[in-house]
């Protein structure tokens, strides 16, 4: 038995979990939003998760595993959905800290249209394939909400750090899918996906993992905000408080 599939999910969150204590970054001050916004996160995939590999969309090989399991899937695959969005919003949140929460960025509306598109052409060209249609479905519409619904401000950030989580991505899904190890990690049934792949990953994970990190930012930003306001109304009570308590009587004017 390997453990293969544990170490990457630790190999992913190891640097960034240290790092969020650094003085310039603090992202452990964060932890609550962070955290909440994570397993809200993870909710609704591993839900999706777990229906796919009961059907055979996906599945496992045991020899990479520990043969612990939760919600009908290794726990491995369950730790995935908190260890790797935990480290692609770290990098998310060293942008922030950097270019701020509203870095306006020219390409934003040019991104949106290239994903909406590539979404509506991948799910014409999936249609009867589950993986393919339902990423391409669900990713085109959280990108339309988001874009014309929703309207955040930090939807550039999210594009211009998500160009960064490239490589690593590449890196941890090449591995998981069998670019390294003699069989992959996690295997695909062909029949529900285009079959396209690059290396060994199937060119739906792209729009997968870019739904998965959009609702963590979402989620993110929301409890941030949440948070701040809850501060700055914390912190004027204090003050009202104060100046209550400092301001002397004195008589009446008739």
């Amino acid at each position: 038995m390997s453990l293969l599939y544990l170490l990457v999910d630790l190999g992913a969150i190891a640097v960034p979990l240290l790092a969020s204590f650094h003085p310039k970054i603090r992202l452990d001050r964060q932890w609550k939003a962070l955290w909440l916004a994570i397993l809200l996160s993870a909710v609704p995939f591993i839900i999706w998760d777990s229906y796919f590999t009961k059907i055979g969309v996906w599945g496992f090989t045991p020899q990479y595993l520990t043969g612990i399991g939760l919600f009908g899937l290794p726990i491995e695959e369950v730790l995935f959905f908190i260890c790797i969005p935990y480290a692609c919003m770290f990098t998310y949140y060293c942008f922030r800290l950097w270019k701020g929460p509203e870095l306006y960025l020219r390409a934003e509306n040019a991104v949106t249209w290239i994903f909406l598109i590539l979404c509506i052409v991948l799910g014409l060209l999936g249609t009867g394939r589950y993986y393919t249609a339902s990423t391409a479905t669900a990713l085109g519409a959280f990108l339309v909400y988001l874009k014309w619904q929703y309207k955040p401000k930090w939807l550039g950030l999210f594009y211009y750090s998500h160009q960064f989580l490239l490589l690593p991505f590449l890196i941890v899904n090449g591995i998981l899918t069998g670019t390294g190890p003699e069989k992959p990690v996690v295997w695909y049934n062909n029949a529900e996906n285009l079959g396209v792949r690059m290396l060994t990953i199937p060119v739906e994970d792209i729009f997968y993992g870019m739904l998965l990190l959009l609702l963590n930012a979402l989620l993110f930003e929301y409890f941030l905000q949440k948070a701040e306001k809850t501060k700055r109304a914390s912190e004027g009570r204090a003050v009202g408080e104060g100046n209550k308590l400092g301001r002397k009587p004195g008589r009446s004017v008739q």
